[in-house]
């Protein structure tokens, strides 16, 4: 029997094609999901191994589709192996019931891993040259510390709200309570 897994990485991406591909290959069932390959948890992936039987082959559209290290890929085929399962990689033409399918199965999943080491160390690279260049990654802050000082010294007035405060700065009152958490409490105990 020939059951088809497909999975997309997030909400926003359609997995149409894949599932197109699983149905002309001719899969009886189809498993899909919506994870990260980079996660080992994917209740889908589970629930399509435990539903498998001796002889049944696992259809996939594409190797990164299965998992995302060489590791995890060898640790899923020999699982597969062990219980008499195989697999299939439609875009790879690999079929690792024959020899020649698990020997190209092993190459194209280390030179899988290894381009994703290289997108890594490019990016890290990249974080790196614009840290040296004084640029910071992430959201610049919501709040200067001359906002800071200013929601202080308006906190005092027990008639001035947070929610006030916070309008006025032109921000969320809950970007303020993050910046200073207790806000009215810390500031009132303090004198200030």
């Amino acid at each position: 029997m020939l059951i088809g897994y497909a999975r997309v990485s997030t909400r926003d991406q359609k997995p149409h094609l894949q599932l197109d591909a699983l149905q002309e290959a001719g899969c009886e069932r189809v498993f899909e999901e919506t994870a990260s390959g980079a996660k080992r948890d994917r209740p889908e992936l589970k629930a399509v191994l435990d539903f498998m039987r001796a002889g049944d082959n696992l259809v996939v559209w594409k190797l990164d589709r299965l998992a995302r290290s060489t590791r995890q890929l060898l640790e899923t085929v020999e699982a597969l192996e062990l219980r008499g399962i195989g697999l299939k990689i439609l875009t790879q033409n690999i079929d690792t019931t024959n020899a020649g399918g698990r020997l190209i199965f092993t190459v194209f999943s280390a030179i899988a891993e290894f381009e994703r080491e290289i997108i890594r160390e490019r990016t890290r690279a990249g974080l790196d040259a614009a840290r040296s260049r004084g640029r910071t990654g992430g959201r610049p802050r919501a709040l200067s510390d001359k906002d800071l000082k200013e929601a202080r010294v308006l906190l005092t007035d027990p008639e001035i709200t947070v929610e006030d405060v916070a309008r006025r700065l032109g921000v969320g009152p809950s970007t303020l309570y993050r910046y200073l958490p207790a806000a009215r409490h810390s500031i009132r105990d303090a004198g200030l």
